[in-house]
């Protein structure tokens, strides 16, 4: 009872869980359209317009889910928006930079010369790249507590890599359920070499977590606080598994099953959030300000929860229908 009595208790890890659900549905969503991106460079001329048109009406409103959880982080943790931010600054510019760069390629190349169009086919590559590795890079630094170091740096660029490896998985597993034919058999492929680097990354930060601090290291391997963790590594390490055997049996007659890969694939992104919530909690900036500690005022977040009320479930509503509207596979793109 005194846990949701106390609204300097229970509001802030409210909208710490509304701030969590929004980077765990963007990197996702986002995800998965960063990642075809990512794999245009893999795709024959004539293969590159599915690609487009498999994400187009998705993308725009994937990014949304970013744009609210930074929303959610200055107006309810602004403490913590500081520190982050101003420890991110360079990278968060450089994912800003790559985000605009994939909106202006994206409308550019369906309107410029012909001749441009290879051009713009490339900077949207180049802008899906610039955004990934940043968000990587970014993941991994927070990992480390935010603090520039020579090993840091070089561990954040690891996660850098691996990340885009992921993004361009998931990017393949959606690329499997939306097209079929000769293009579905080479997102199988892809999704084949993308699995080791989602692996890899996986393994790196997990390694690296329970060393950031000693609080951590005691949450992961003292009984009985290990117990409650034990439930994400087994469940990873299964739909790991599975992904790996799935992918070995598609495509499939009748394109059955289609959407397992990415369904597995969200699943094992929301385990790995889920691990890292359990980690860092209640810590929003790693072992220096708790949510409690960053949190507004009281009378503030309880303002700012009524407006949110109304704008998630708008959100939400919207997503769902753009998805429903646009299910089945990808046709070929026409601006006629």
């Amino acid at each position: 009872m005194e846990l949701f009595g106390d609204p300097a208790v229970w509001l802030p890890l409210t909208f710490a869980g509304l701030m969590g659900l929004s980077i765990l549905i963007y990197v996702v969503l986002d995800g998965f359209d960063l990642g075809v991106g990512l794999l245009m460079p893999l795709s024959e001329d004539d293969e590159k317009d599915r690609l487009v048109a498999s994400i187009g009406p998705f993308w725009d409103a994937n990014e949304t889910w970013l744009v609210l959880a930074i929303g959610i982080l200055l107006v309810a943790f602004p403490a913590a928006h500081g520190a982050i931010l101003t420890a991110l600054y360079l990278p968060v510019a450089l994912m800003l930079v790559g985000l605009i760069l994939r909106g202006v390629s994206f409308e550019f190349r369906a309107k410029a010369p012909i001749q441009q169009k290879t051009f713009w086919n490339g900077m949207f590559f180049g802008g899906s790249l610039l955004a990934s590795l940043s968000q990587g890079f970014m993941l991994g630094m927070y990992v480390m507590g935010l603090t520039w170091t020579w090993n840091h740096v070089f561990f954040a660029t690891l996660t850098a890599v691996f990340l885009t490896v992921g993004y361009s998985f998931i990017g393949a597993a959606w690329l499997i359920a939306k097209t079929d034919g000769p293009l579905q058999e080479k997102a199988v492929r892809w999704a084949k070499g993308g699995i080791w680097g989602l692996l890899l990354g996986i393994g790196a930060i997990s390694l690296a977590t329970p060393y950031v601090s000693p609080r951590i290291f005691d949450k992961w391997f003292d009984f009985p606080q290990m117990l409650y963790l034990a439930p994400f590594p087994i469940l990873s390490a299964a739909l790991l598994g599975f992904l790996w055997w799935k992918l070995q049996r598609l495509p499939m007659a009748g394109d059955r099953y289609v959407w397992t890969p990415f369904a597995a694939t969200m699943a094992l992104f929301t385990l790995s959030f889920g691990g890292m919530a359990y980690s860092f909690y209640p810590y929003v900036v790693p072992e220096k300000l708790t949510i409690y500690e960053s949190a507004s005022a009281p009378e503030s977040l309880m303002i700012i929860l009524v407006g949110t009320l109304f704008v998630l479930p708008a959100i939400l509503a919207y997503t769902a229908l753009s998805y429903y509207i646009f299910r089945g596979k990808a046709t070929e793109l026409r601006y006629d």
